[in-house]
């Protein structure tokens, strides 16, 4: 059987397409209707917010380990997390998980790399984007990172906490990230990083004006691939 994907979830819309991409490709790899087992564990949003608000890193990672705990508790193999911005307390995480994970700027950072990118623009939170967390995993790669300026990085943000983690999908929002977008590509770039999980809901290559890097999806297929690639290596 393959391996025991646990998720730890943060935002609902994020998680649930993490879920139903590793549901819906499943089969390409192991058969009709097949994926493997999947747990997921989710706690108030509420509390992350609080956290992030504060700067509380630790509590962030306290979460996510609770999370954690609980999906090792349900006999999962390893961890996946759909959420970009709490991906900040990942050292802190790592090191007293009882299960191995994935780091999905390593992921993205991997992918980046293998398609030939070199500068890419990265949107997400204000705390993601604030962060280290994208332009430490691009640097280990030798990719540049352009983070939108602070009207940018405000008006993002707020599209994603007030709109896209509710599902509410405006097309002036979409019109907001398209020029944003357009931005970095007068700025070099040649890809952008959709560094929220939920941001692929409303953009994608169809509609952005630069190569999409898709963090949800991307994530999910490399948990999918090491599932079934773990299984296939015993």
């Amino acid at each position: 059987m393959p391996l025991h994907i646990g998720i730890v979830c943060c935002s609902a819309e994020g998680a649930a397409l993490c879920y139903r991409t590793i549901c819906a490709e499943g089969a390409a790899l192991l058969g009709p209707h097949a994926h493997p087992e999947i747990s997921m564990h989710t706690p108030s949003l509420a509390g992350y917010v609080k956290c992030l608000d504060r700067g509380d890193v630790a509590g962030v990672g306290e979460l996510m380990l609770a999370s954690a705990r609980k999906l090792a508790g349900a006999g999962a193999d390893f961890l996946i997390c759909p959420d970009n911005t709490i991906h900040q307390a990942f050292s802190y995480v790592e090191a007293r998980s009882p299960l191995p994970w994935l780091h999905i700027a390593e992921i993205v950072a991997s992918e980046a790399s293998a398609r030939g990118y070199r500068r890419l623009g990265l949107t997400g939170t204000r705390w993601l984007v604030d962060s280290e967390v994208y332009p430490e995993k691009l640097s280990q790669h030798g990719l540049a990172c352009v983070r939108p300026d602070t009207r940018g990085r405000d008006e993002i943000s707020r599209i994603i906490m007030d709109e896209l983690v509710y599902g509410v999908f405006k097309p002036g929002s979409v019109a907001c990230f398209q020029s944003l977008i357009q931005g970095f590509r007068e700025q070099g770039c040649d890809a952008v990083i959709l560094g929220c999980t939920e941001i692929p809901l409303i953009l994608s290559d169809a509609n952005s004006p630069l190569p999409t890097l898709d963090s949800t999806r991307l994530l999910a297929r490399a948990a999918l691939r090491k599932a079934v690639n773990s299984t296939e290596a015993r």
